[in-house]
């Protein structure tokens, strides 16, 4: 019996793992606790989840931003469940923002507490039972959801890349504090996936993926406990050669590059 607590999963990415963690462990059983703001949303997913895949499904409505409510589902969910084996970090919204404009600074402050400080939420509850569980042979994994946005700073996303590259060195971090407890920690960028987070952009996206192939590919590099990751993998080649283009240079790339929308879209 597999036993997963997935954020965000009202929708796009979150929804989509929920989905596939249920089908991946069907014939040998999985818990999942589903935790979002959209209560409906995660009412509908759990029927689906139960109904066609027989997993058994437990419901947090509440906002990552709230510890205390976060550490309240937590709780619930390993007196039902018991402790999960897979954590995964993965609420997060995506909104364009202007420094100039004095009303983008609560979107900004927004960002960064669900997209940063949501991830922390998530984590701290479970990590003293998983340490337990690990004593057992148990598998423990943290899996957290940063973007290639966060490898370098795109215009009109201050907000969401510096979120994301925060997040991405937070879980280092972690990575390396949980490796004495056995605890592997795992990060995955994703690229550019058909979400209604994406659904927005009037932009090119290159090399879009369908969030189902998503979904796969990451429970793939999960499985593998993957250190960290860019799905899909071309998009991993370009944020590679993006960490090494010239200060001056990026800035005359980036120069004239489209804006994303300042309407806040969930991942």
């Amino acid at each position: 019996m597999k036993t997963i607590f997935i954020t965000g999963a009202s929708s796009g990415i979150g929804q989509a793992l929920a989905i596939e963690y249920a089908k991946r462990y069907q014939q040998t059983g999985v818990s999942i606790g589903i935790v979002a703001r959209r209560s409906e949303h995660l009412q509908f997913l759990a029927t689906q989840l139960m109904q066609q895949h027989q997993a058994k499904c437990y419901v947090y409505a509440c906002d990552v931003r709230d510890a205390k409510a976060l550490a309240n589902a937590a709780q619930d969910f390993m007196q039902q469940a018991g402790t999960p084996n897979i954590v995964i970090a993965n609420a997060g919204v995506s909104r364009g923002t202007l420094t100039e404009y004095l009303e983008d600074i609560a979107a900004f402050q927004a960002v960064m507490d669900i997209n940063v400080m949501g991830m922390v939420h998530t984590f701290q509850p479970f990590i003293t039972s998983m340490k337990q569980a690990r004593k057992t042979g148990a598998q423990a994994q943290l899996v957290g959801v940063a973007s290639v946005a966060g490898v370098r700073g795109l215009p009109g996303s201050g907000a969401y890349s510096a979120s994301k590259a925060a997040a991405m060195t937070y879980l280092e971090s972690l990575r390396s504090e949980m490796q004495h407890h056995d605890i592997a920690v795992t990060t995955v960028a994703p690229g550019y996936i058909r979400t209604p987070m994406t659904d927005i952009n009037t932009y090119s996206m290159p090399f879009l993926m369908e969030v189902e192939v998503f979904a796969r590919k990451f429970a793939d590099a999960v499985e593998k406990q993957t250190r960290y990751t860019v799905i899909p993998w071309q998009m991993g080649v370009v944020a590679r050669l993006m960490r090494f283009i010239p200060p001056v240079l990026w800035d005359r790339l980036t120069r004239n590059a489209p804006h994303k929308s300042r309407i806040e879209q969930p991942e």
